[in-house]
């Protein structure tokens, strides 16, 4: 069923209680009894953990052991009953308990100085979401499995965990290993639970914006969220929300699809997002957690990808499936392109957001974001890289003496070239395994501390020889600039330099960190231009023709908006 669209000028619908659509069951399983734990009470929609603390001046914060952060107050929206209570303390002290709803807040429609600027950016998240249904060990699953969702966001990591009629929420900045010794010994105990991995585009990369995301809602419980994405409208419906009295705790995205539910008075979930998805434009992989439910979904065209599975009689929900690797899990299947997926102790029940007329998945997610060992879209990661490693030796052959990658997205990329070249590998990149992702780092400073500190060339190698240097993608040029400096340095004779993606010459706004058209090496600029800027002896991009061949897609069935600034609604 296709939720209608309001005929109101307004860009959001009525708050509604219609029904939801037919429900397709599955069946029951047999699920574990539920383990005790001691509940913790969460603030409303914070993302940190730690003790509220009411300062001198009389402003409040959050006490953690990296020191005490500043939060946001307005915590409130008036006229629909989201109450702000106390943030549990990190000993397990609870505080007050939420006020009787419907309450306004205080602070309702306030916004801390500067940050109504900062909120109109755009922002969004290209992250990695897991859940987990059904398991009495859920919290410490959830960590485990965000270890191999990590490639998709360095900056925070959380947990929110169903304990009872409350969930807990848990969260840090930095890498899911600093989640798991937050944890260490005291797991927060439930049987169902999401998790994130966050990195920003140009949102704040602060414990504020830390999912999963957390509120009370009107009609009664408390729910988290989980996005992978980037709403494309996600300024006007700041705007429209805060004409209509709302306030934001947070410079994400997310938060919105929060508070337009908050707008729903349904006594359902499943019925509150039929009646609110339907304003929301762009990429969205999402997964909600309650005291009854998890609901997992995806946007109507299936921009990120989202996967259903299995762990014994438990169910799972990843954005990939080395997440149901690393468990022990099992994948049964992708969720569809504006599927939603509902879990509760009564087992599956499956809903429709929109009927697209065609799904366009992210080619980036087989160029770069997924790891080797997963399976997107349908497709094994490794043979899609592998494969167009060889279709790039095709298209630009060239004399050298070996074949060098990039570690670590472009080595599958690599051996393919190789292979159809004839010519052998050298890891002559000695990779740091202890320096995140640099594409996916927060600032252009970081990035280009991040490739010196994560790569060093070994001379022996390439000193003397006319070497192929194999890479995924050329975004800023960061990577691609100093590898090549690295290189020459240690004596290679000749690079000619090989990508295996078209030219990226437009901003993404689907999720993933290529906003600022200014920062694309290639916008603009011709291939042997890019050519002199990178001192390389040649260049050879993959052409997009080619990528579809390949990888078997019609032009209008994949999104190839950051090559051809033509977006998927347009084509």
């Amino acid at each position: 069923m296709r939720p209608s669209r309001s005929g109101s000028a307004s860009i959001l619908p009525p708050a509604s209680n219609a029904p939801p659509s037919s429900f397709r069951s599955g069946p029951p399983p047999s699920l574990p009894r539920r383990r005790k734990g001691r509940i913790m009470k969460s603030p409303p929609c914070f993302g940190a953990q730690g003790s509220l603390v009411i300062r001198s001046d009389g402003s409040e914060g959050i006490a953690s052991p990296s020191g005490e952060r500043s939060i946001f107050r307005s915590i409130g929206w008036k006229g629909y009953g989201v109450a702000p209570w106390n943030a549990s303390s990190r000993k397990g002290r609870t505080e007050d308990d939420p006020p009787e709803m419907p309450i306004r807040s205080r602070n309702a429609g306030w916004h801390p100085p500067g940050a109504r600027g900062r909120m109109m950016r755009t922002i969004g998240e290209a992250c990695g979401i897991f859940g987990i249904f059904g398991h009495e060990d859920a919290a410490r699953l959830t960590a485990l499995a965000l270890c191999a969702l990590q490639h998709r966001g360095q900056e925070s990591a959380g947990i929110a965990v169903r304990q009872g009629e409350r969930i807990h929420f848990t969260g840090v900045m930095g890498l899911v290993s600093d989640l798991i010794r937050e944890c260490a010994g005291k797991w927060p105990g439930g049987d169902a639970a999401i998790g994130h991995v966050r990195y920003s585009t140009t949102g704040e990369s602060d414990l504020c914006n830390c999912q999963p995301l957390l509120r009370r809602m009107p009609w009664g419980e408390e729910v988290a969220v989980a996005h992978n994405g980037n709403l494309l409208n996600h300024a006007s419906l700041r705007e429209t929300l805060a004409a209509e009295g709302a306030s934001f705790e947070t410079t994400t995205d997310t938060e919105l699809i929060l508070l337009l539910l908050a707008r729903s008075r349904a006594p359902r979930l499943v019925e509150n997002l039929l009646a609110t998805l339907p304003v929301l434009a762009g990429a969205y992989s999402l997964l909600f957690l309650t005291p009854r439910e998890i609901v997992a979904l995806r946007d109507p065209r299936g921009f990120r990808p989202l996967l259903l599975g299995r762990l014994g009689t438990s169910f799972v929900v990843s954005s990939e499936s080395c997440a149901f690797d690393l468990i022990g899990a099992r994948c049964e299947r992708e969720i569809e392109p504006g599927e939603g997926v509902r879990i509760d102790r009564c087992g599956i029940e499956t809903f429709r957001l929109d009927a697209s007329p065609r799904p366009t998945p992210c080619a980036f997610e087989w160029i770069y974001l997924a790891r080797p060992d997963g399976t997107v879209f349908g497709e094994n990661v490794y043979r899609v890289r592998k494969m167009l490693g060889a279709a790039v030796a095709e298209l630009h052959p060239v004399e050298a003496d070996c074949v060098v990658p990039v570690p670590d997205t472009a080595i599958p990329a690599a051996l393919g070239y190789a292979e159809a070249a004839g010519l052998p590998v050298e890891f002559a990149l000695a990779r740091t395994p202890y320096i995140g992702r640099t594409f996916i780092a927060p600032s252009q400073r970081r990035r280009a501390l991040g490739v010196r500190m994560k790569l060093n060339v070994i001379a022996e190698a390439v000193a003397g020889k006319r070497i192929v240097l194999v890479d995924d993608s050329i975004v800023r040029g960061t990577t691609a600039r100093q590898v090549v400096a690295m290189l020459r340095a240690g004596g290679a004779r000749k690079i000619h330099l090989r990508i295996t993606s078209p030219p990226i010459r437009y901003p993404c706004y689907y999720g993933v960190d290529i906003l600022d058209r200014r920062e694309l090496l290639a916008a603009g600029r011709s291939i042997r231009e890019v050519e002199r800027l990178l001192d390389v002896d040649s260049l050879g991009y993959l052409d997009s023709p080619t990528l579809l061949q390949r990888v078997r897609r019609e032009e209008n069935n994949l999104c190839l908006a950051c090559f051809s600034g033509t977006p998927p609604e347009s084509s």
